[in-house]
């Protein structure tokens, strides 16, 4: 009897230990692991939408450098939030935001002899904006005389060079005639091909249209002044024939 009573006290002893150690391998440390961040969609960011009546075609976004797609980073500019800050030289656009980060957009920027710089602010938006060219432009390609202001302007539309959204920069109350646009050729951004107007993808345009409200302040930022840093993301979000959109390169 009494051996039975060490044995069960024996057996006893030995299953709290066991269940007391299988305790502490489930107890906090006071550490938490946090959970992986998901990977951002971009097939469904860059994928096709309705939008104005307009069926606006998926971006192939493979086909473009990762460090151009939409994404949260930290910000780079030093500037308050509610800022954009174009990088011409990285083709970048910043939207800055008020806890240390920023939006960034890949954006194409004008080629030499045609770009602008300084710091305005986005006067007015608009959505599937008509595009009238300006005199300038006419004089060197006069077939866009039919686009005029006098003529009407060309109608809003997936191959109107502005794309489905237009912010007018203006600089001291006057219009700079340069915007910040969508525009239909996925595979101008990253590059200097613009009349110097700042394209962007039109789902991305669509997506800093809505964050962006008239009056916002601008800054575009022209070699050598354009140094910034380029921040890693902080976080996923989130041969044919000339076109119109060929000549203009606005």
């Amino acid at each position: 009897m009494l051996f039975d009573m060490k044995m069960s006290r024996r057996g006893f002893l030995l299953g709290a230990l066991v269940t007391t150690t299988a305790l502490a391998g489930c107890a906090s440390t006071g550490t938490t692991v946090a959970p992986p961040e998901p990977k951002t969609n971009y097939a469904l960011m860059y994928g096709p939408e309705t939008d104005g009546g307009f069926e606006i075609p998926a971006v192939p976004w493979q086909q473009i450098g990762t460090e151009y797609l939409r994404q949260r980073v930290k910000d780079p500019t030093g500037e308050p939030p509610g800022t954009l800050v174009v990088d011409t030289t990285n083709r970048f656009l910043y939207l800055v935001e008020d806890n240390g980060t920023a939006m960034r957009y890949g954006v194409g920027v004008g080629r030499a002899g045609f770009s602008w710089g300084g710091e305005g602010v986005i006067q007015w938006k608009q959505e599937w904006p008509k595009w009238f060219p300006p005199q300038e432009m006419i004089a060197r390609d006069p077939e866009l005389k039919k686009y005029s202001e006098k003529n009407g302007g060309m109608e809003a539309g997936l191959m109107n060079p502005l794309g489905a959204r237009a912010l007018y920069i203006y600089e001291n109350g006057k219009d700079t005639l340069y915007r910040v646009h969508g525009n239909p050729e996925w595979n101008s951004i990253g590059k200097a091909v613009s009349s110097g107007c700042i394209r962007m993808l039109n789902q991305d345009i669509i997506d800093l249209y809505n964050r962006v409200p008239a009056g916002s302040r601008i800054i575009v930022k022209q070699p050598p002044a354009s140094t910034m840093q380029v921040s890693a993301p902080v976080a996923p979000q989130p041969p044919a024939n000339q076109t119109i959109a060929d000549i203009t390169r606005g």
